[in-house]
């Protein structure tokens, strides 16, 4: 991927430009909470993609299929089928400050032949469902302890390894991940792997463990890898290795003059998802002011591009962007104080074997290709 300056990013050996390609949501500023967008992923062969929002409503879309007469359609998705989980209509949940949202949807991985899900009801809990019994799920992670006043730690993330269907992980607000084997006991209270990085001590601060807890952790396609985001980076774990991450990509490290303020505007707290690419040679994550990043793991180069309704002419490329930190500001540079809070991308997804994007910016989702796609 090229850099600030640089015109697109490689992925599979070819210099790719981003372009956009078609955005769905309404254009309105006062966007409603319930319009938010959640999640979104696309389903194992790319052909469909679902978006859910805190409403509770979801949203399928359908890839377009070739029309000769509309060469730049393939890649296009419509809406194939919308359905609403649950209505939101008893006021007295919201004053027990539970939210009735859609928080993940994850399709199935093509070789899950055991087809269980997880999910996370609560931030101590981690069920287990079957497809088939709709009526109860199984408990396989409780970390609440006897006593509230001694926790410590929530669950933050889950996910099932893409090939071994007895193996799953999870992360905590403490910043780490435990690997459990369903085969090892019924209860995975006893990890079989655990994941965290050494504390540099002469950088700990106040923020240190709010920044430090993992918002999201993701199994590479391959099983070999896992990814991880934190509040101000993304890192890439071999499952061989426990001690420490094998790469580190910053995402926005300019904000770490900005943690006060980011504390103070409850900001600090926000959850970014990441993603990889189909090949595991990308992976992608996002910022503020609608920014989203993308990091090139066999080059090391990294892009920053936005998302905005101001650059979606039909096959626009997309411009790498720049933050400036101080001192004089380039050509199409922008401060890092002029950067929008409110304006945050949480959730990207990649095609699992195209270049093709989607990125929700809060009510809108906007849905990139390169230019050979």
């Amino acid at each position: 991927m090229a850099g600030a300056g640089g015109g697109g990013c490689p992925a599979g050996g070819n210099d790719l430009q981003w372009c956009f390609s078609q955005v769905k949501g309404a254009i309105d500023e006062d966007v409603a909470e319930a319009d938010i967008i959640s999640t979104v992923e696309f389903n194992y062969s790319g052909d469909l993609l679902a978006t859910g929002d805190k409403g509770g409503r979801v949203v399928i879309f359908q890839r377009e299929q070739e029309n000769k007469s509309r060469p730049h359609s393939r890649g296009e998705y419509n809406v194939y089928s919308t359905f609403q989980s649950h209505e939101p209509e008893f006021d007295y949940l919201k004053s027990l400050e539970i939210e009735e949202k859609i928080n993940k949807i994850r399709w199935l991985p093509q070789q899950n032949a055991a087809h269980f899900l997880l999910s996370t009801n609560d931030d101590l809990r981690i069920n287990l469902w079957h497809l088939e019994i709709t009526d109860r799920s199984f408990n396989i992670v409780d970390i609440k302890p006897a006593n509230m006043e001694e926790l410590t730690e929530v669950i933050t993330a889950a996910e099932f390894h893409p090939r071994q269907c007895n193996v799953f992980v999870y992360s905590s607000s403490k910043g780490t991940v435990r690997l459990c084997d369903m085969r090892s006991s019924a209860l995975c209270d006893r990890h079989s792997k655990f994941f965290e990085e050494p504390e540099d001590p002469s950088s700990r601060s106040f923020f240190s463990e709010i920044i430090s807890s993992i918002s999201d952790v993701k199994f590479s396609h391959s099983g070999r890898y896992m990814m991880t985001r934190d509040y101000l980076s993304v890192k890439v774990w071999d499952l061989n290795m426990e001690s420490r991450p094998v790469e580190t990509h910053q995402v926005h490290e300019y904000l770490r003059s900005k943690l006060c303020s980011l504390y103070e505007n409850d900001c600090i707290f926000d959850k970014f998802e990441c993603c990889w690419n189909g090949s595991d040679s990308a992976i992608m994550t996002g910022s503020y002011n609608n920014f989203f990043r993308m990091f090139d793991r066999n080059t090391r180069r990294d892009v920053t591009l936005e998302a905005s309704r101001e650059n979606s002419k039909p096959r626009a490329s997309l411009k790498p962007r720049k933050v400036c930190t101080g001192g004089k500001r380039k050509k199409d540079e922008i401060s890092v104080d002029s950067l929008d809070f409110n304006k945050k991308i949480l959730h990207t997804a990649w095609h699992p074997a195209e270049n093709i994007i989607a990125v929700a910016a809060t009510n809108n989702l906007y849905i990139f290709q390169d230019r050979i796609n």
